[in-house]
């Protein structure tokens, strides 16, 4: 091609060189975001002629990983995008067409070089060298498809074997089953020399500042012998006593940051203290709202959003519609943390400051947002959004499509199991119906392809 560039449709393109890089693709006019800049037709190997043939050669470097194991490697100017950390361009692959869409992720100036992400593992210097797309970053993330589930819903009296269920329960490694895998705070204690003396205690304790949520998961009080010794609380200071009562001088004592689980973690956590035992219960509803959350997801994306969408039904022993969904709103927000997640939160948060009956003026962290609640996602919820829902106390989250990059969930790491964690909850892989990969597919946001 001529190096001062040769016009390309629909999105009127110039192929010319870039410093650099080579060839490359640059705007001829302003290009609107979300303007589709070009469908590239591919070129498709099968597995077996890529694994023969294909991977010796040049094109190795510029295919993509399609379905059922092929190769695809894009016409047009599907192979000419340049790497970018900061891309303006996003794609998504449409096997149900065999060709690629290349979109504006923003609005593009003329004579503006148009990129998209290759992926975090470059095989070359970002400076300049041949443009490729790496096979193994793209598609091979776990995003998927949602067009084809359509889970079948019980009745509510429908008792559901486990193996029949259209989920399967994450079940992580048993925790705190050794002395030396107790995980404990350090909390202020006094001796109580008279019994007579628990009694008033209790009753101050009621009435106090001092009281903690943080220890509701112990006994208050345990004896040894003559002596009492009182649970009081976890602040950094010894706490002020009061002055009628008799009391030993406030003391740090080592105790359990959880309750038990299982009676043999029950046995070593009451050596340190006295510790209630609350296993998980087994064969807890839960509501069947899957389908739900992936026609949000599904509609959310033909309004030119991130197909990705959450739902927080409404608790099943609740009278009142009290269900929250939200979707993702990375692109018409232009705001990376404006997760599907992440907003659902913030709705429940919205929605409760409004509220009459639930006036605010509480302490902070004695009133959160999601006890009890189970929340159903299209995608397994990322690392800070995993968090978020550690912070707000989520029951259980069911999620359909599995991030092993990025997932918070047992994708990437699973933060309700980590050391040090206050709070645990449940996690649900959605198993019912099936995933079209010619579905829901997220290309690049802000240089990412991920949740």
């Amino acid at each position: 091609m001529a190096s001062s560039g040769n016009l390309q449709n629909p999105a009127q393109c110039l192929v010319k060189n870039s410093p650099g890089k080579g060839r490359g693709v640059f705007a001829a006019t302003s290009i609107p975001r979300h303007s589709i800049v070009e469908i590239s037709p591919v070129l498709l190997f099968t597995k077996e002629e890529y694994e023969q043939h294909g991977k010796y050669t040049i094109l190795d470097s510029y295919t993509f990983k399609w379905k059922n194991g092929s190769m695809a490697l894009a016409l047009g100017l599907g192979s000419l995008f340049n790497h970018s950390d900061s891309p303006n361009v996003s794609y998504t692959i449409d096997a149900c067409t065999d060709s690629i869409r290349y979109i504006a992720a923003r609005n593009i100036e003329p004579d503006e070089e148009l990129c998209i992400y290759y992926g975090h593992n470059l095989w070359f210097d970002p400076a300049g060298a041949k443009a490729a797309v790496p096979k193994d970053e793209l598609d091979a993330d776990g995003w998927g498809g949602l067009t084809n589930l359509q889970p079948e819903i019980p009745s509510d009296d429908a008792i559901v074997p486990e193996e029949d269920l259209p989920f399967e329960r994450f079940k992580p490694p048993p925790e705190e089953e050794t002395a030396e895998s107790i995980r404990t705070v350090q909390a202020w204690a006094v001796d109580v020399p008279d019994q007579r003396s628990i009694g008033p205690m209790l009753k101050w304790l009621k009435h106090s500042e001092v009281d903690a949520d943080e220890l509701g998961h112990l006994k208050r009080v345990r004896k040894q012998g003559e002596t009492s010794t009182f649970l009081l609380n976890v602040s950094p200071e010894a706490p002020a006593l009061p002055q009628d009562i008799q009391l030993s001088e406030p003391f740090l004592v080592k105790v359990p940051s959880s309750a038990a689980l299982t009676t043999t973690s029950l046995a070593f956590k009451n050596v340190l203290w006295p510790t209630t035992y609350a296993p998980r219960r087994k064969g807890e509803a839960d509501d069947w709202s899957m389908g739900k959350v992936v026609q949000e997801a599904l509609r959310r994306r033909q309004q030119g959003e991130l197909p990705v969408a959450a739902y927080v039904p409404t608790p099943y022993e609740a009278s009142d519609d009290s269900s929250f969904m939200a979707h993702d709103t990375r692109q018409s927000a232009a705001h990376p943390l404006r997760h599907a997640v992440m907003n659902v939160i913030r709705h429940i948060a919205d929605d409760r400051a409004r509220s009459e009956d639930e006036p605010q003026t509480a302490r902070n962290g004695t009133n959160y947002l999601l006890t009890s609640r189970i929340l159903f996602t299209t995608h397994e919820p990322c690392i800070m959004c995993s968090m978020a829902l550690l912070h707000s106390r989520v029951k259980e989250v069911v999620y359909l499509i599995p991030m092993e990059k990025t997932g918070g969930c047992g994708g990437s790491i699973c933060l309700p199991t980590l050391p040090g964690v206050n709070h645990r909850f449940g996690i649900c892989r959605w198993k019912g119906g099936t995933i079209d990969e010619a579905g829901l597919q997220l290309g690049c946001v802000n240089g990412f392809i991920e949740l």
